[in-house]
């Protein structure tokens, strides 16, 4: 999370759309040998939880449940060049959003990992057009092997600390130029959010 108060954004339908959209992360927590981390497809529940699962023999899987975790969802960014400001004296910085979650985490049982594979993939599934992939597609005896190598867990978000870097600090005129030069050089994602989200009169 970003130290500047003026990087926070608040909205809840935006974070939680921000997951969904993203529906990729990275969860934290400690362990006895240091802190470790996992890369994991994430899940929002409608009540506000965020669904995973990790593999068997992740160490994470022996130590998630006895402290707090951090679910980290990266949005779009991109590199901000000082030639797009007024004063060419500032130095490059990069543009970014970030959503962290901080929580408790609880394990599913086997039905509830189930549910959330097929909540997962049906849900992805529906983005991508044509005739959608189900589970039932794959054989029982490979589903139980599979599902035995998995742990499925979901984590009650305790604390949302968002950071929507998106040079609210600059001048409207500085912003503009900024949104101009991240389209152009390829981030467009990042400079519609900074479009779309920041007040043209807005000064720090």
């Amino acid at each position: 999370m970003h130290p500047n108060p003026a990087f926070r954004h608040d909205d809840r339908a935006l974070l939680a759309q921000i997951i969904d959209d993203v529906g990729f992360g990275m969860v934290f927590a400690a362990t006895p040998d240091g802190p470790r981390v996992a890369h994991v497809p994430l899940l929002l529940r409608d009540d506000g939880h965020i669904a995973f699962h990790l593999a068997r023999g992740n160490a994470l899987v022996r130590h998630i449940e006895q402290g707090p975790a951090l679910v980290v969802v990266n949005g779009p960014d991109g590199y901000v060049s000082p030639r797009w400001y007024d004063d060419l004296g500032q130095v490059p910085t990069w543009n970014y959003v970030t959503v962290e979650c901080e929580g408790r985490v609880q394990r599913l049982t086997r039905d509830g990992l189930v549910a959330l594979l097929r909540d997962a993939s049906a849900q992805h599934e529906a983005r991508m057009g044509g005739t959608p992939w189900t589970m039932d597609k794959v054989p029982d005896a490979t589903m139980s092997r599979l599902l035995d190598g998995i742990v499925g867990f979901e984590l009650e978000v305790m604390a949302w600390r968002p950071t929507f870097k998106l040079s609210q600090n600059k001048s409207a005129a500085d912003r503009a130029r900024v949104a101009d030069g991240l389209a152009a050089a390829g981030s467009g994602a990042i400079a519609t959010l900074m479009q779309a989200l920041v007040p043209g009169d807005m000064t720090q």
